[in-house]
């Protein structure tokens, strides 16, 4: 459940496929174009032919099963589908196929955290002991810092126990009570707002104030506060025992332990050789059982569902005006003495600059079996949606969050940017 690299990271070149380990090439879906949209400088014509080439190249390069991705822009609607939805069969991936969104799922925690705050059933600045009992420096810690990253509560999926729990029982049901437990047995890294860390715990936490404020399940909230008004009939939290997927949907994949996803712990040469060469398959992890992510990662969606959410959210279709200037003014520099267009988190969005003129708010997905990116530009009514369903290529590149310069080259006039297509 981790969210996109800052762009640098973005940039180490992938790996071809071993001889005879190539995956089905599919033709990309007709541009639905708009013919009256004026033409923005900022923006190159987008290539139909050119953009699903390109993202042909740059899949077989990070050696994924499968990729979807769905761009839209004034020009029109672009999809562009590589390979199979599940290894062995010639299923063509489409951006209706249902998979697991990982921490994209905290776009939607924040939002729900933010309309709690427009109903005046909460307050940014309250403290999170108001709502959650037990919470180490909970007197101190706000909502807000909650949201940010900057709570400094130890990340509960770093816990190695948790990998292991996993993957000894994956179906097993596991309560966001039992994952603060497991947080709160390590003590806090830094003093409430002294610095940012990205932490699962956070969104844990908030999905129970969201809650205890609200009066209701958080997956009942989610239907009907989110989904239901957008119309995201593809989109849900599943309840704590559900282990299936909507159909139509992908199977996730990755090689090795469920580590590898929660910790970011890298690829070891000998693993790494074996899945280059073939030798190691990677395993299925469609149906691991999500309720450890909850509130920080648990929701499934279609690409088609979540390029509607991440404009409407950015577009400021959930919030009223007021919170929603709070909400796109949240992003705060996660390293002080980075540039000012670096890498930014706010209220459970990402702000970067990639370009002149490609900034984007943006967050993204990671956990065993799949990885996401959802991004909105509203300067140019850009959106962007990219899933694969391989959480790591053999050689540990985060491969959704890989595939994002490749597409940025296609959109923007003026960038070209190193990409696995090259």
């Amino acid at each position: 459940m981790t969210r996109p690299a800052p762009y640098a990271a973005l940039l180490v070149a992938g790996c071809l496929l071993p001889a005879g380990a190539g995956l089905p090439v599919l033709t990309g879906v007709p541009v639905a174009a708009a013919a009256s949209a004026p033409a923005d400088p900022a923006l190159r014509p987008v290539d139909q032919a050119a953009l699903q080439s390109a993202v042909e190249r740059a899949a077989r390069r990070l050696e994924v099963p499968g990729a979807v991705v769905l761009l839209r822009t004034p020009q029109g609607t672009y999809r562009a589908a590589v390979g199979t939805s599940r290894l062995g069969e010639e299923q063509v991936p489409t951006t209706a196929q249902h998979f697991r969104i990982a921490s994209n799922t905290k776009t939607m925690t924040s939002a729900l955290i933010l309309l709690l705050a427009q109903d005046g059933r909460l307050r940014l600045t309250d403290p999170v002991s108001r709502y959650v009992p037990g919470v180490p420096n909970g007197d101190h810690i706000t909502l807000g810092q909650l949201l940010k990253m900057r709570s400094g509560l130890y990340n509960y999926t770093e816990d190695p126990r948790l990998a292991a729990s996993l993957d000894a029982d994956p179906a097993k049901a596991r309560t966001p009570r039992e994952m603060l437990a497991l947080a709160f047995r390590h003590p806090p890294n830094f003093k409430p707002g002294a610095s940012y860390e990205y932490s699962n715990t956070n969104y844990v936490l908030l999905g129970l104030v969201a809650e205890k404020a609200g009066g209701t399940p958080l997956a009942r909230q989610f239907r009907e506060r989110l989904f239901a008004p957008l119309g995201l009939a593809g989109t849900s939290l599943p309840g704590i025992a559900d282990t299936s997927l909507p159909t139509p949907y992908a199977h996730g994949y990755m090689y090795g332990g469920t580590a590898y996803a929660l910790t970011d712990q890298p690829y070891p040469a000998d693993l790494e050789a074996a899945a280059r060469s073939g030798k190691l398959q990677p395993l299925d992890y469609t149906h691991q059982n999500p309720s450890y992510a909850t509130a920080a990662g648990g929701a499934v969606s279609t690409a088609d569902d979540l390029a509607t959410w991440t404009r409407a959210l950015v577009t400021g279709r959930v919030l009223d005006p007021a919170h929603q200037r709070q909400w796109l003014r949240s992003p705060q520099a996660e390293d002080p003495a980075a540039p000012p267009d670096g890498q930014s988190y706010g209220y459970g969005i990402t702000h970067q600059r990639f370009g002149p003129d490609a900034a984007m708010y943006y967050h993204g997905g990671e956990l065993p079996g799949f990885n996401s990116f959802i991004g909105h530009d509203p300067d140019h009514d850009v959106t962007l949606v990219i899933w694969t369903n391989l959480t790591l290529s053999p050689g540990g590149r985060t491969t959704a969050n890989a595939l994002l310069p490749t597409v940025l080259n296609q959109v923007y006039s003026g960038l070209a940017l190193p990409t696995d297509a090259d």
